[in-house]
């Protein structure tokens, strides 16, 4: 394979995904990546993204909404996407358990497990706080209600 050519815009793309738990989408970069290099497409954004992950130096995280999420941390770790706003947080679990599941899909395929991705599902803090307050409001209002009608 011929060594890949430098690049100004893709270093920095490298850079932003490197220094950010956000897990932005192509679109979010970019709007990033415009700030220093005013003349870039989105395009180009996306292109760079997917062979940064192409070649192993960024995650391309799909998500049920569409979009994909990037990630400038590689080794293996899973995501866990809250399902009311969307976000996308690293989950820290022991290395042990990424092992292990390889171990116990090698033990079911007739060939060799290298790797595998896991997305979970939930709500994140913040959106369970939201909800909570919501919640207690709604709650409150029904109260008072009642207060007033007896």
């Amino acid at each position: 394979m011929a060594a890949l050519k430098y690049s100004k815009q893709r270093a920095s793309i490298k850079e932003y995904l490197l220094h950010t738990t956000a897990h932005p989408t192509a679109d979010t970069v970019y709007l990033h990546i415009k700030e220093e290099f005013p003349n870039i497409s989105l395009g180009t954004v996306y292109r760079n993204l997917n062979l940064l992950a192409d070649i192993g130096e960024a995650l391309r995280i799909p998500t049920p909404a569409g979009g994909d999420r990037f990630d400038g941390r590689c080794e293996p770790h899973y995501h866990v996407v809250c399902t009311n706003c969307g976000k996308v947080f690293d989950l820290e679990m022991d290395d042990s358990y990424i092992q292990k599941i390889n171990e116990d899909a090698n033990a079911c395929f007739d060939g060799i497990i290298e790797s595998h991705t896991t997305l979970f599902h939930g709500l994140c803090a913040e959106c369970i706080k939201k909800k909570t307050r919501i919640n207690n409001k709604i709650h409150q209002k029904l109260i008072d209600k009642t207060m007033i009608s007896c």
